[in-house]
């Protein structure tokens, strides 16, 4: 090489190295993640050309199963986007997500399931857990951000819930369309007409009347919003319930406050009261209401396991990673393994 060329090449290298410097560029936002501040000691680094990010996402997945000895399976919708439209629950996931469980090893019959969702289809959840069932004895959700809805009930579904410290579930109240094409929370309906008919029974009782405007409002109100409240409501009752007395309480053998045995009964019972306090828009009074894991054990009674230190720290690092890629790029949900990969972008203008 000339001495020309040779000083052009370190130039060359010399502009790069300037530019990754101001830049931040890095060749692997994992590994150049700090613990106790995993998302922002990332969030001003962008990555070299040449990094094809759903290698880090898998590269983490593949860290889950390490330390697990079982197969990750990863769903995760982007709950930070203002869009949440396309990152939902819905029909166009059935054939991604099946396609996803077959690729698991045949000898396997246990997994894990990262999962992070705002929310969606009730009816394509039962898709996924018959899915899952049909071809594992144990199913077990890690759950590390926002899992609401529709993601409530999937992870009722589970053996065993696991969630980080900044975790969170949410009501199970289903949401159903208005006329001017809202959602509304199914049970608010249902408590507003409770409520005006009690106000009219207790104006009659007084001599008062039943006041116009109740009178007006109930007018107003569309009689089949109001069927498909009630039906919305016993519907996501009625499956929480099952997925709770078939799999999640299906061990449980000890109360664990007496010692004595947990009969059928008492095991039916204990999930309708546990999907009853799920439903209840009355309780939590917003559909998107966090719900920590102390107040599932504490409140509710429902049984959330805590991941052990190092469950967490991946589990923490990885949603920084998935974190960083909802906000920095077009991408609205992941469903992905060790050798399957699905990504759904948001639309652009």
């Amino acid at each position: 090489m000339s001495n020309k060329n040779r000083k052009t090449s370190r130039n060359q290298t010399q502009q790069y190295q300037s530019i990754a410097v101001r830049t931040n560029i890095v060749p692997s936002l994992l590994d150049a993640m700090v613990d106790n501040k995993e998302y922002s000691s990332i969030v001003d680094k962008t990555v070299a050309p040449n990094v094809n990010l759903l290698d880090e996402v898998v590269r983490s997945i593949k860290d889950i199963e390490d330390l697990r000895n079982r197969p990750c399976l990863l769903y995760v919708g982007n709950v930070i986007s203002s869009d949440g439209t396309s990152s939902s629950i819905d029909a166009t996931d059935d054939l991604p997500f099946q396609e996803l469980v077959k690729t698991v090893p045949a000898d396997q019959r246990s997994v894990d399931v990262v999962l992070a969702t705002s929310g969606g289809s009730g009816e394509q959840i039962t898709r996924f857990v018959q899915c899952l069932r049909r071809r594992f004895d144990e199913v077990n959700f890690l759950i590390p951000s926002f899992c609401m809805s529709a993601g409530t009930l999937f992870a009722l579904s589970g053996d065993n819930i696991y969630m980080t410290k900044n975790a969170c579930l949410g009501p199970i109240d289903p949401q159903v369309p208005s006329k001017d094409g809202r959602y509304v929370p199914a049970q608010a309906l249902l408590l507003l007409v409770s409520k005006l008919q009690k106000d009219g029974e207790d104006s009659l009782k007084n001599g008062t009347g039943v006041p116009w405007a109740a009178i007006r409002l109930i007018d107003s109100l569309d009689k089949k919003e109001l069927g498909a409240a009630i039906s919305a409501s016993d519907w996501s009752k009625s499956i929480a319930t099952q997925f709770l007395n078939l799999y999640k309480f299906k061990n449980w053998v000890t109360r664990q406050s007496s010692g004595t045995p947990v009969t059928d009964d008492y095991r039916l019972r204990r999930a309708e009261e546990v999907a009853e306090a799920l439903v209840s828009h009355d309780r939590w009074k917003s559909h998107g209401h966090a719900i920590s894991r102390e107040v599932l054990w504490d409140e509710i009674k429902l049984k959330v396991e805590h991941p052990d230190d190092n469950l967490e720290r991946l589990l923490t690092r990885q949603w920084a990673l998935i974190t960083w890629l909802f906000d920095k790029t077009p991408i609205q949900k992941m469903i992905c393994s060790t050798n399957f990969r699905y990504v759904k972008f948001r639309a652009q203008p």
